[in-house]
């Protein structure tokens, strides 16, 4: 692993986190740009806006939700740096919010409207990253004054992520977490393979049951009864009568936008409505 400065280590993550406020700030003030950044599935799917998958990671709903992600971030970044260099702590980050919005789209792809935004899968990734580097390494949790060691944090995490996934609990991205998580863990693995040899006990906690969910979700979805995906009614459609689907559906919002522009003139579009008709 490249040795790197603590000084050079914190300015990268800094600059990250910068950002990162920077454009979740500008989202919150307007909400044309937050639409514009935020992860949704048909624009990505259909419109082929591929920059959703990392402008998102960018984005969050408030200010808690915000500090918190930035709270979790800098418990480890500085760490994990200043241990592997800035390219592999980037690569990543980077990498682990991918991964978990690849897993989201997969998960949610029958859904067009799902959106979701947030620096969580890419912090998950740091995570689990970091219990696979550090052998030893405890975890406290914000507002708890107790550590508990890593790989049991990391494997609580799992079981409550493949918990919310199959539920489809609460207003979280469970599919980004897992996915980030996984992808953070399999990158340092393939960047610094000897991490196997000495930590290898809470590595194998952490991949067996993760891989394991990922083959039922994948060979199997039936036994596992997810209901946010693949028993949503949709199921049964070919990829051809889905996408019939929506444009059907997006002819008749096209067709409802014109019947406005007739009866109230052009100014009285939304932005989002404005922005469907450009789009068509």
């Amino acid at each position: 692993m490249g040795a790197f400065s603590t000084n050079t280590a914190l300015l990268f993550s800094v600059i990250i986190m910068f950002l990162t406020v920077y454009f979740s700030y500008r989202g919150f003030k307007q909400k044309d740009f937050f639409e514009k950044y935020l992860f949704r599935v048909d624009n990505i799917l259909i419109y082929k806006d591929y920059k959703r998958l990392f402008s998102s990671g960018f984005l969050h709903a408030n200010w808690f939700h915000l500090i918190i992600n930035t709270y979790a971030f800098f418990s480890f970044s500085e760490a994990l740096e200043s241990q592997m260099g800035s390219g592999q702590f980037l690569t990543i980050y980077f990498l682990s919010l991918l991964g978990g919005n690849l897993f989201a789209l997969f998960i949610h792809r029958n859904h067009g409207d799902y959106s979701a935004i947030g620096a969580s899968g890419a912090i998950c990734g740091l995570i689990f990253a970091s219990v696979a580097i550090f052998p030893g390494i405890s975890i406290g949790l914000i507002f708890i004054p107790a550590q508990i060691p890593g790989w049991l944090f990391a494997l609580s995490f799992v079981a409550i992520s493949i918990y919310g996934i199959k539920s489809n609990a609460g207003n979280i991205g469970h599919d980004a977490h897992l996915g980030g998580a996984l992808t953070g863990i399999l990158v340092a693995i393939a960047m610094n393979p000897e991490i196997i040899f000495y930590n290898y006990i809470p590595i194998l906690c952490l991949l067996a049951p993760t891989v394991t969910f990922l083959y039922f979700i994948l060979a199997m979805p039936e036994i596992l009864l997810i209901n946010s995906s693949f028993t949503s009614g949709k199921t049964h459609m070919t990829k051809d009568e889905e996408y019939n689907l929506r444009k059907f559906n997006k002819q008749k919002d096209i067709d409802r936008i014109l019947d406005k522009i007739n009866e109230k003139g052009i100014d009285s579009l939304t932005t989002k409505e404005k922005e469907l008709l450009d789009e068509f």
